[in-house]
């Protein structure tokens, strides 16, 4: 913006100097449609930056859901049996997994939270992980209810109050 504003006083000091008043008006409509042509592209920036934070959000949430898979995955004696694909859901805060997997046999309840960035040494933590059990709601927090999450805490950290999100391992 400072380079703008230089450049456009030069231009209007070289033209005043100049003395044409046809040469100002031409200069300020230049000005107004180079002001235009700046609003348009500043506007298509933000929404640009808007998607690029709603698309990483959403691969932030997959990354966990894989993560919730995987510790579903070891979290069962057996691997996960049974003639159909097992799966993971979101745990309600107020309702056991036996609840929330209804008429599918329920193989944990887990509760998995991660760290943002690269591991730089092999003593920092990276994550956390519970196995409350099929049968009691367990830790009823509702911060640790990823429907009820907003899209963002997916983001948050142990300065910014960290979560765990809890999932049911259900078998077909």
């Amino acid at each position: 913006m400072k380079v703008f504003s230089v450049v456009f006083f030069v231009v209007l000091l070289s033209a005043v100097t100049a003395g044409g008043k046809g040469k100002l008006s031409k200069l300020k409509d230049e000005i107004a449609s180079l002001k235009s042509a700046f609003s348009s592209v500043t506007a298509r920036m933000n929404t640009m930056e808007a998607e690029r934070v709603e698309l990483d959000q959403a691969h932030a949430w997959q990354a966990l859901h894989m993560a919730a898979a995987a510790a579903c995955r070891g979290s069962t004696s057996s691997g996960g049996t049974g003639p159909y694909a097992n799966f993971v859901v979101a745990k309600e805060n107020t309702k056991s997994c036996d609840q929330v997997c209804g008429d599918t046999a329920c193989d944990a309840d887990i509760s998995i939270s991660g760290y943002i960035g690269q591991a730089l040494s092999y003593s920092q933590r990276l994550g956390h992980f519970y196995n409350y059990g099929c049968g009691t709601p367990g830790n009823t927090n509702v911060m640790f209810d990823e429907v009820k999450a907003g899209g963002g805490d997916v983001f948050k950290n142990e300065d910014t109050d960290n979560y765990y999100y809890r999932y049911c391992c259900c078998r077909n």
